[in-house]
């Protein structure tokens, strides 16, 4: 099922370009992945409240900073993960494909997505809005991440998404993929463990992949160009980075990481992001990009 592009194609996006979702309705209450801590919401809801609509704000600077443009879309009562939109669904070339949610807590999300998907069809800024076959599970750009510099994407799968679902991906969108297999459900999404640089520079973290996701890494991407991140790195989210020319987007991280970074030639930007660790998630969960393009 498709939704199909109006007449007219009155607008595109003229930057780089991510949607964004308010955190209006954003809390910890439920446990579906080991970082999350519904205890310590519980304990200052009202303050965790307060600093996750700071961190919202800082991180929406932080990009338009590096450049971005942002669109941002309403939350809805009782689906607090909705402010991770990079598990809503893949844009590439102007194309849609809706995610479908692995967990009962975040599958109400998918309708909503789907809106706004439906609502930048309309507005002509992409082309259509495709749906998953039937029985499969795949968590949006979560679990795939385009590699501009090798012209393909990397896909995960195991914890959240299908096993089936990169070759979905490929067909869907006529682009090569690389399957990359999580091993641990503690980074769950690959976007946890791995951040492709612009510059060609792959950061990822070597313990969430099985033996044959390394070797695929190190196959595909040239020793030069591997960032190993540290445990450290890992915890605080930084992996889990928007990047934009020489500007990387993450979670606070150590000195060590930004000094590795800054020697590539990267700025980075830090935005403290604690009440969304919380539930799992850093700069690149909160952050879809719409206006990748594959050719």
């Amino acid at each position: 099922m498709t939704t199909a592009i109006p007449a007219s194609r009155p607008a595109t996006f003229l930057a780089p370009t991510f949607l964004l979702v308010e955190p209006s309705h954003y809390d910890v209450s439920y446990t579906i992945n080991p970082w999350m801590q519904p205890g310590v919401w519980a304990e200052d809801p009202d303050g965790h409240r307060r600093e996750a609509q700071s961190a919202f704000a800082s991180l929406g600077e932080a990009l338009r900073a590096a450049g971005a443009q942002v669109e941002i879309v309403d939350g809805v009562a009782g689906l607090p993960d909705m402010v991770f939109p990079a598990n809503g669904g893949i844009v590439l070339d102007r194309r849609a494909l809706l995610a479908r949610f692995r967990h009962p807590q975040r599958q109400g999300e998918a309708p909503a997505f789907r809106a706004a998907f439906e609502g930048f069809v309309a507005r002509g800024l992409i082309d259509e809005v495709i749906t998953l076959p039937a029985g499969m599970t795949q968590e949006g750009a979560g679990d795939c991440i385009w590699d501009r510099t090798r012209k393909l994407a990397w896909t995960g799968y195991g914890p959240r998404s299908s096993p089936g679902a990169p070759a979905f991906i490929a067909e869907t969108f006529d682009i090569e993929v690389r399957r990359l297999e999580l091993a641990t459900d503690r980074f769950y999404h690959l976007d946890t463990c791995f951040c492709v640089l612009p510059g060609g520079e792959v950061l990822y973290y070597p313990r969430a992949f099985s033996r044959e996701g390394n070797a695929l890494i190190r196959d595909t991407v040239s020793a030069d160009l591997l960032i190993e991140a540290s445990d450290d790195d890992a915890a605080r989210f930084c992996v889990n980075a928007v990047a934009l020319d020489r500007s990387v987007v993450m979670a606070t991280p150590a000195e060590r990481l930004v000094g590795v970074l800054r020697e590539r030639g990267y700025t980075v930007s830090p935005v403290a992001l604690d009440p969304f660790i919380l539930s799992g998630g850093g700069a690149y969960c909160m952050t879809l990009r719409l206006d990748l393009r594959t050719r």
